[in-house]
């Protein structure tokens, strides 16, 4: 017999800082043996954790929580990156996806995938057109992924003082798993009131 899932969606609290530094320095670890230089000179202390707080205090960070309110994937939304998408582009008709991480303990659970769906659910509801990311240019590996999960390349920018660019943008509403949509949360309890029904794309814009 299938267990229950026990994963749910909430948003990121400033207890969550260092089990989402710790996802970062394992993901770090993990590329390192998959033949990509991406985050080969890790951004780690203060400076990331400036960051990550800021996303926190803004609304934009989410942490994906297991049994025992065990951190298992993290990701935040945020502005149009200028160096890559330009008015051409109509900035304002998409969602920017950002910081997306996994626990490598909850490979195999899709979470990045349902992570994903989440988001584009809410660029709909937004009443945006597109799910945009942008990844390392040189990871193929990672491009091949969320080609796979309906996401198509749009370009490829190269600025100079970066080594991300590789631009893909998905239609928002679109699902890659309809019928395994990830409960929400709106607070850091599962149980009570503040709980939501599955998939419902609760975030501030």
């Amino acid at each position: 017999m299938k267990s229950a899932r026990t994963e749910y969606l909430r948003p990121a609290a400033a207890k969550d800082v260092p089990a989402l530094l710790a996802l970062r320095t394992e993901a770090e670890r993990w590329l390192r043996t998959k033949d990509t230089d991406q985050w080969s000179d890790p951004e780690t202390g203060e400076r990331a954790i400036a960051k990550w707080r800021a996303s926190i205090d803004e609304g934009r960070a989410w942490v994906v929580a297991g049994e025992d309110e065990q951190v298992l994937a993290t990701v935040s939304r945020g502005p149009v990156d200028r160096d890559f998408w330009t008015d051409a582009d109509h900035p304002e008709s998409a969602l920017y996806l950002y910081k997306l991480i996994v626990a490598r303990e909850a490979s195999g659970r899709h979470l990045g995938t349902r992570v994903i769906d989440w988001m584009s659910r809410l660029a709909e509801l937004e009443g945006r057109a597109w799910v945009r990311i942008d990844t390392w240019r040189t990871n193929t590996g990672l491009h091949a992924y969320y080609e796979r999960l309906g996401f198509r390349h749009v370009r490829t920018e190269t600025p100079a003082h970066r080594l991300s660019g590789w631009l893909a943008q998905r239609p928002a509403g679109e699902l890659a798993m309809p019928d395994d949509l990830l409960p929400i949360c709106s607070s850091e309890t599962r149980d009570g009131p503040t709980a939501t029904r599955p998939g419902l794309p609760l975030q501030k814009s």
